[in-house]
């Protein structure tokens, strides 16, 4: 189902949601359907991009993320938290990454507990092939947007992540 589609369905079903749940708070649910569609138009934009190098999303963010770091590594944890997936799935992910050859992990040299994760000259290698070709789709993936909807977009993101860690702090407290 594309966009359009989606946003036509939400649109008809949440006055229907409304009147059958009165008490449910339609201004937040409205922006959590939408996230959660934009996360799905997302996925359904960049996964094929991806998958046609081999690669995931979160994959390929693992590895820019080990480039940029200048010591070309990064614990699990941080990885995980950094991309924004949980850490079942980023073990899961650097399981693949190591088959494919691009990171090795080892043991940090002060905490025998703790992974390190290290970018191989090959992940170099395979980042910088590959950002050529995604380039090009991420331009393209918000291109409807202009600068100033871009900046602003990118804000409220931001200042929702902060609400929605400082919501689960409150409920957790009140708990």
């Amino acid at each position: 189902m594309n966009g359009q589609k989606r946003l036509s369905k939400v649109a008809s079903s949440t006055p229907k949601m409304a009147k059958a749940l009165p008490g449910l708070p339609m201004d937040g649910t409205m922006m959590m359907r939408l996230i959660r569609i934009s996360g799905a138009g997302v996925s359904d934009f960049f996964d094929p991009v991806f998958r046609a190098m081999d690669l995931s999303e979160h994959s390929f963010h693992a590895l820019c993320l080990l480039v940029a770091n200048e010591t070309g590594t990064a614990a699990p944890s941080e990885l995980s938290d950094m991309i924004g997936t949980s850490r079942s799935n980023m073990t899961r992910l650097i399981q693949e990454l190591e088959q494919g050859g691009w990171v090795e992990r080892s043991v940090a040299p002060r905490d025998a507990r703790r992974q390190v994760i290290s970018i191989t000259n090959l992940g170099r290698e395979k980042v910088r092939d590959t950002v050529p070709q995604i380039a090009e789709p991420i331009q393209q993936a918000f291109s409807d947007l202009s600068t100033k909807e871009f900046a602003l977009l990118e804000r409220l993101l931001r200042k929702l992540i902060v609400s929605l860690d400082r919501g689960a702090e409150r409920s957790s407290a009140a708990s």
